[in-house]
């Protein structure tokens, strides 16, 4: 069945609704928190990423949530996931973490499918509003984010490899509301607003008022950002790019390849992995070199990195859904060095979205 991507909700929000969800209706709005309670999720993957996007989103209130995987629950699942335990060794992930979800919100229904992402053709995708991936395979993540982007189905990625990770959003075109500070005169017409602006004109701290603007971002796909000419940069430009990228990228490059994430015993293989990448991308591969400590690459999911990157996701996918605020267009990187998140936007050549507009569609006074 195919949903409605306009993620809008006639149905009035119950009494246990409000109660349940009353401070982030108070934050964010009830229109905001209707649509939230009107989304269908997919989450493709589990692992200590994905646990901690599935418990922001349902404890926030999405209508429906499926979760897509195939593996059994192995050592490796435990190192950083609180949805299994040791319990549930050898028995389907998808399965194994169904109850730690529900029991989250009882509220949002949650399911799961142990059949293989590979199986699934577009009908399948179109019967959500956010499909959220995690997958170190680069042609799998092209494949279903190009059916997403074709059907207007919002997509999210990302992985973490030890203290490493990385998200990326397509959201298409997509339009949200933000509340931005403007003076009062910018918003104002007329002999009062001319004496406001010199009255303001000397004064330090000119009168603001809060107005709530629409506006549109456009995102690339993920197969786009792949494609940029690095070696049309200058040196000033390509300095603005945190080498960050280029680890994720030659960490996805030697996971599609290997089938699996770099351990302990493949240091000598990543760096020349690293090398290679950088070459092909006509980079001087020191760029990265001198900066990368491949041992801290090589290790399971840490927790916290799992957190700090599940956190940034599961917030981006609230406000695809809710439509409130700027979204992060289009990588987040976690940068272990120095515990820092960096916000990179990745566009090929060819890609030459339309000059942002914005319509005030609400003023508050403050």
């Amino acid at each position: 069945m195919r949903r409605d991507k306009n993620i809008m909700s006639s149905q009035a929000i119950t009494e246990d609704e409000a109660a349940l969800y009353d401070r982030q209706i108070r934050l964010w709005g009830l229109d905001a928190q209707k649509r939230m309670r009107a989304s269908d999720v997919l989450v493709i993957g589990v692992n200590g990423l994905t646990g901690e996007v599935m418990k922001n989103i349902v404890l926030a209130g999405i209508n429906s949530l499926t979760i897509l995987d195939d593996a059994e629950v192995t050592e490796d699942h435990l190192s950083a996931m609180f949805v299994v335990s040791s319990d549930h060794l050898g028995k389907k992930v998808a399965e194994a973490s169904l109850n730690a979800i529900r029991r989250l919100n009882p509220l949002v229904k949650v399911t799961a499918d142990v059949s293989s992402v590979k199986d699934k053709d577009a009908e399948f995708f179109k019967q959500f509003h956010i499909v959220c991936m995690s997958s170190v395979d680069i042609t799998l993540l092209t494949r279903v984010n190009d059916i997403c982007r074709e059907h207007k189905v919002k997509f999210f990625c990302g992985s973490v490899f030890g203290f490493y990770g990385f998200m990326f959003s397509d959201l298409g075109t997509h339009e949200y509301a933000e509340e931005i500070k403007v003076s009062k005169s910018d918003t104002s017409n007329g002999p009062t607003a001319a004496k406001q602006r010199r009255l303001n004109s000397s004064n330090s701290k000119p009168e603001t008022e809060t107005v709530t603007v629409k506006n549109t971002s456009h995102f690339e796909s993920f197969k786009s950002t792949l494609s940029v000419d690095w070696s049309t940069l200058t040196p000033k430009q390509l300095k603005k790019t945190s080498h960050i990228y280029f680890i994720t990228r030659s960490l996805l490059e030697f996971s599609t390849k290997s089938g699996h994430k770099p351990k302990m015993g493949d240091i000598d293989k990543l760096l020349a992995q690293c090398t290679e990448t950088m070459t092909n991308l006509k980079l001087d591969p020191s760029l990265l070199l001198d900066k990368f400590t491949p041992s801290m690459a090589c290790t399971p999911e840490m927790s916290p990195v799992c957190a700090v990157i599940g956190g940034v996701l599961g917030q981006e996918i609230l406000k695809a859904v809710s439509q409130k605020d700027a979204p992060h267009n289009n990588y987040f990187l976690f940068n272990p060095e120095n515990n820092a998140g960096i916000v990179e936007t990745i566009h090929s050549k060819a890609f030459l979205p339309p000059a942002k507009k914005s319509t005030v569609v609400e003023e508050l006074i403050l």
